[in-house]
């Protein structure tokens, strides 16, 4: 059920939590885990603006991979580019593209009240696909 575990990302505290439980998971089911992160970039005028360099996102992505990797389990990596705002469709998207079972990520914490002003990519995933999300904090 769990053969494949897309792990969503971002390089924030919460993100780096569900990086162990992700890793939990393929061992207990023989899977592996494939590392995402969505690359967003804002379009001003015209002209994009990339939110993080190419040496940031190759950092963030060799070090949850290396860590995965020191673990015994399988990992592969992915890193799609998208507008701001898209991130959890791409997320979906993904893990539908790979067959994953299982969505593993990371929550900011927001309340009740801030996810909903302001938004939470964790919580537009959850309203956006039918498979199984695990949420961490």
């Amino acid at each position: 059920m769990f053969q494949k575990v897309l792990l969503a990302v971002d390089g924030s505290d919460h993100s780096g939590r569900a990086v162990p439980i992700a890793i939990e998971i393929a061992k207990r089911w023989g899977g592996e885990v494939i590392v995402f992160h969505a690359r967003e970039h804002v379009a001003a005028r015209g002209m994009p603006w990339e939110r993080e360099s190419d040496e940031e996102v190759q950092a963030l992505v060799d070090r949850v991979c290396g860590e995965i990797r020191e673990a015994g389990v399988t990992v592969r990596a992915e890193v799609q580019r998208t507008l701001a705002g898209r991130t959890a469709r791409v997320i979906v998207d993904a893990a539908a593209e790979h067959g994953a079972g299982l969505i593993v990520m990371g929550s900011r914490g927001l309340t009740d009240l801030e996810g909903l002003l302001l938004g939470s990519v964790a919580h537009k995933v959850l309203q956006l696909t039918g498979m199984p999300v695990l949420v961490t904090r």
